[in-house]
């Protein structure tokens, strides 16, 4: 192993993390719909937990409502009661084949208190991002040790994780303030 393998790694976890939070900020709900929203949701599909995707259509209505249209009639309830206990603070209602899911606009209150879990997300990426740096750095300490590399090519490792640890949390930083913007706009 050299200080290459170990930057690279590191590299390759820090996109991970990014790419996680990433996925955590989608479900965080801004004032417009997104079938996103309805991602995690599981249905009781003959017993089995099933993503809500596989089990109906999800299209966009309008700007505040989503389309639920599912494959099976008689799945109708199963979904709505699974959207409402999915705890995403929707209120879906069956109109026909098609369950309607409108999204309630967002309060001023909850419009902060969103921004509180989004900050929340990306301090926890950024802890990640953090302890990958340390374990790096440990690993190239190791590598001193069992003398693979010389004390320079530590430091020179130790510099260059460094920077692509500034990198990384300078990209959460970004990713934060445009999904604040984002939740904070009526």
């Amino acid at each position: 192993m050299s200080t290459a393998d170990v930057k690279s790694n590191a590299q390759q976890r820090m996109t991970k993390s990014i790419d996680t939070l990433k996925a955590d900020l989608s479900k965080v709900r801004t004032g417009r719909a997104h079938v996103g929203i309805l991602d995690h949701v599981q249905v009781d599909y003959y017993g089995n937990p099933t993503p809500i995707n596989q089990v109906a259509n999800l299209t966009l209505i309008d700007a505040r409502t989503i389309g639920v249209t599912p494959f099976e009639k008689k799945m109708g309830a199963a979904i709505e009661k699974a959207i409402r206990e999915a705890d995403l603070g929707l209120n879906p209602a069956t109109q026909g084949d098609t369950i309607r899911v409108p999204t309630p606009a967002l309060t001023e209150e909850r419009r902060k208190e969103m921004v509180k879990l989004v900050k929340s997300e990306g301090e926890d990426a950024k802890i990640a991002i953090r302890n990958i740096r340390r374990d790096a750095n440990e690993q190239l300490k190791k590598l001193v040790k069992d003398k693979a590399i010389s004390e320079d090519e530590e430091r020179r490792g130790s510099d260059e994780i460094q920077k692509l640890t500034d990198k990384f949390i300078a990209d959460v930083d970004k990713l934060l303030a445009e999904k604040e913007k984002e939740v904070l706009t009526v």
